[in-house]
């Protein structure tokens, strides 16, 4: 929207004409959305507690987070919209890539709105029932997929790419590009909404695998970068560096109202958005098997679940008595059941996806 408005006063002006650098746009990308989350966030808790929009504790979940019953939730819609004005204000409106990401970051959004007020309205706990929630996200999945592999430009733009080898790629076909493709949107979100168990967890890594997957899409829209760095050039990708510094900065300013004690909590219609944000986003910049290395905190966080649940199960059936892995699942919980504190997960998660975020970034250059 401002990007046509400068580039209508560079016939005039030609100083204008630098708003035409990516790297510019970011940057002001992620300066709009922190401001209007910061200047936004308190009021929007305010209305949120004037409605009594609470969140509401699971019985079985830690007896120390009983305290947190009632908290302000929902406020995911507050980076959500810090993400849709920056983007409107600062991307390409004519790059395509741009409205992928906002449809299926939006879209998520809605599912996870729905998911929250469910919870909100009728103090469920559990909110959408799992087959309702799966058949929404499978329908955006599947039409996200659907669309970019019968828009892509180049064979390469459908390949799966292996990080730390140069010449290792597999050409995966349409129903192998649609399926991966659906698989890392849909598991991206629902990885995401499972590690936001605790204040500050979920927000810190996204804005760090955000941060992490603008560099990589500027580089892969760059004809030079991409090039030289021996990954797939995708025409238009660059412009996803503007969303992703969105993405970033709307984090920074939630975290600075969700870091311990939270005064509000993202909720699903954050948490299943920015997770499905990061999957579209590295699907269409070729980065899926990065996505899953920087995303390591969020991937640990699903596989505890995954097997807390399966072991339960097989052991109930085999043994008529369930057994169980961990101490409480997701893992978060499980360190926190041997005694450390919210903090210090948290911030141990962090490091941890700092370290993972580094790691991801040096594929650009070992390979």
């Amino acid at each position: 929207m401002l990007l046509e408005l400068t580039r209508w006063l560079a016939h005039d002006l030609r100083a204008f004409n630098v708003f035409n650098y990516i790297t510019l746009r970011a940057v002001l990308a992620i300066l709009t959305s922190l401001a209007i989350s910061l200047l936004v966030g308190p009021t929007m808790i305010r209305k949120l507690t004037q409605y009594k929009v609470g969140q509401s504790v699971r019985d079985n979940g830690p007896q120390t987070h009983l305290i947190k019953a009632g908290t302000p939730t929902m406020g995911g819609a507050l980076i959500l919209v810090s993400i849709a004005i920056a983007t409107l204000l600062w991307a390409d409106l004519h790059n395509r890539y741009v409205w992928v990401v906002l449809f299926t970051t939006l879209g998520f959004g809605i599912i996870g709105w729905v998911d929250d007020w469910r919870k909100v309205v009728h103090r469920n706990p559990k909110g959408l029932s799992a087959k309702e929630k799966y058949f929404w996200q499978s329908v955006i999945g599947f039409s996200v997929a659907g669309y970019l592999y019968a828009t892509s430009s180049l064979p390469a733009n459908t390949e799966l790419i292996v990080p730390f080898f140069k010449h290792l790629v597999f050409p995966l076909g349409a129903f192998g590009f649609i399926v991966l493709t659906y698989l890392v949107i849909v598991g991206s979100s629902n990885a995401v909404n499972l590690t936001d168990g605790l204040d500050g967890l979920a927000i810190m890594p996204t804005v760090l695998v955000s941060s992490a997957l603008a560099i990589f899409a500027y580089a892969t829209g760059h004809l030079f970068f991409s090039k030289y760095l021996g990954i797939p050039y995708v025409p238009g990708a660059g412009e996803l560096a503007v969303f992703c510094s969105a993405v970033a900065g709307a984090g920074l300013g939630f975290l600075w109202f969700n870091a311990y004690p939270a005064e509000v909590f993202m909720g699903d219609v954050g948490a299943l958005a920015l997770g499905a944000a990061l999957g579209t986003v590295a699907v269409i910049v070729r980065q899926e098997i990065v996505l899953f290395i920087m995303g390591g905190v969020f991937v640990v966080e699903t596989v505890s679940v995954a097997a807390q649940v399966s072991y339960f199960k097989y052991t109930k059936y085999k043994y008529g008595e369930g057994q169980r892995i961990f101490l409480m699942a997701p893992l978060h919980h499980h360190y926190e059941q041997k005694g450390w504190k919210e903090t210090q997960v948290v911030v141990r998660f962090w490091i941890i996806t700092m370290m993972l975020v580094l790691l991801g970034l040096s594929t650009l250059k070992l390979r």
